[in-house]
């Protein structure tokens, strides 16, 4: 409990006791705790998602609701990441240069393109899950946030940081491959859990593939945020906070275009 207290007090701004130091130990307990935290995150904005359709407000407003209060109770940090990580990429300066890059407070072109274009499919993605059933589309978030923090507790096994210091060097290497694996197999348990659940709240339309669809969703999501943890860790030669921020937001946007391309298709 004291570590999913640690991780909600920071990963998120709601309100939690503070932590006084963080060691090793502790930030392997806070990593692990650190996909549930999403879980509860993904419910929240599944909720409002599924209180706007029930409104007849229209499934676009529902979904860009629900990303709003994740970006809100999260303080923008994973979208922050993104944009840093885009403008530091986009560069295509040599490591040390990129690395100050990411590192200044302003927001390059780069960093607006990739949020604009992340938060739009996000929104897409979510749009034609409500129009299958408004709890898919919740259940499907709900994964979406879960599995994004699951690829960066797997990410967190790697020893290497790009900094010495930093919030980022504070969690490389503080997880191992075992408690890294058993997440993520939990991670997509809970995602053929809730894929099942919202099969059968929708009828016969989504019934019955539910569960495999959404467990391989989030199998090919987490398959790319380990691949794209991969690419920054090379090109990066380590982690940063910011590396961690965008692996949450490519993992989750690969979750939702995954669930909802398969969703059409069923």
């Amino acid at each position: 409990m004291r570590s999913f207290v640690a991780a909600v007090g920071l990963f998120t701004i709601v309100p939690a006791p503070p932590v006084v130091e963080i060691d090793r130990r502790l930030a392997g307990r806070t990593m692990a705790a650190f996909p549930w935290v999403g879980l509860l995150l993904g419910l929240v904005g599944g909720v409002l998602l599924v209180a706007v359709d029930l409104m007849g407000a229209g499934a676009f407003l529902g979904a860009v609701l629900a990303l709003a209060v994740v970006a809100l109770l999260t303080g923008a940090l994973h979208l922050d990441g993104l944009a840093d990580t885009a403008d530091g990429l986009g560069s295509r300066k040599p490591r040390e240069e990129a690395l100050r890059i990411m590192r200044r407070s302003d927001i390059g072109p780069m960093g607006v393109v990739s949020l604009l274009f992340v938060l739009l499919v996000e929104a897409g993605a979510l749009q034609t899950l409500t129009e299958v059933s408004a709890v898919v589309a919740a259940a499907a978030f709900t994964v979406a946030t879960t599995a994004g923090r699951a690829a960066v507790t797997a990410a967190s096994v790697s020893p290497l940081s790009a900094r010495a210091t930093g919030f980022g060097a504070l969690f490389t290497g503080v997880t191992s491959r075992a408690t890294a694996s058993l997440t993520v197999a939990a991670v997509i348990a809970v995602a053929a859990g809730l894929g099942g659940v919202a099969a059968m709240a929708t009828g016969e339309t989504f019934s019955g593939g539910g569960a495999g669809l959404f467990a391989v969703a989030c199998c090919a999501a987490l398959a790319v945020g380990t691949a794209w943890a991969r690419h920054l860790r090379t090109r990066l030669d380590g982690m940063t906070g910011d590396v961690f921020g965008s692996i949450v937001e490519v993992t989750q946007v690969t979750f939702l275009v995954a669930a909802a391309l398969g969703a059409a298709l069923i």
